[in-house]
């Protein structure tokens, strides 16, 4: 009897420590919020535009297929909500918490391994390239909570190397399993290193 009890306190306690691991939300790293308004803001975008009801994986896939194929129509995606979510990431990308940071640091990070074209400074005037942060927080806490590897895999790649279009990632995350692909922290990853990284690039547009 005894035995009995322990043994379901023992299957209890794996059960709910399980569900807690699986049930990490990495947006919490972010105590203001930020990054819960912007993750919702772009699923809003998404569905809306694309249209396929509550089909997750065929709206995903959709928009990776365009992002990859650079067929993407800007003009009509974005909300004005998003494109001022993805001002307010622009201007936080020189806090040290930044999920974004310029190319320049990044590479230098890794000077001493290997020389880069773009470690130099940006001439005067001209505007430093910002690229997401992949050895950050966000993105460490999403690879290490995702169960897909080719997911992590593509992480590790980006760690070493981040100056990688946004096109090539998109059609890289395209062809992750169906099963794999809507998990939450592949997800979280499509929304802010490629729907708010292109979306800083082309804010100005807006007005």
């Amino acid at each position: 009897m005894i035995r009995s009890r322990i043994a379901l306190i023992a299957f209890l306690l794996i059960t709910v420590f399980g569900h807690s691991q699986s049930g990490i939300n990495c947006l919490s790293v972010d105590s203001s919020g930020l990054y819960s308004k912007a993750f919702n803001s772009f699923e809003k975008d998404l569905f809306a535009h694309y249209k396929f009801g509550n089909d997750s994986i065929k709206t995903y896939r959709t928009f990776l297929a365009e992002v990859a194929s650079l067929s993407l129509d800007l003009r009509k995606l974005p909300s004005n909500n998003s494109i001022q979510l993805a001002r307010t990431f622009k201007k936080k990308s020189s806090d040290p918490n930044s999920i974004w940071v310029k190319l320049s640091d990044y590479e230098n990070q890794e000077a001493t391994k290997k020389a880069s074209p773009y470690t130099n400074p940006s001439k005067k005037g001209e505007e430093e390239i910002l690229i997401f942060n992949y050895r950050g927080g966000l993105i460490q806490c999403l690879k290490n909570n995702s169960d897909s590897d080719d997911f992590q895999n593509i992480i590790s790649t980006l760690e070493q190397d981040g100056n990688v279009s946004t096109s090539l990632i998109a059609q890289r995350i395209y062809y992750i399993p169906d099963k794999k692909i809507k998990a939450a922290e592949i997800k979280k990853f499509i929304a802010f290193d490629i729907y708010y990284s292109i979306l800083m690039v082309i804010e100005k547009a807006f007005g």
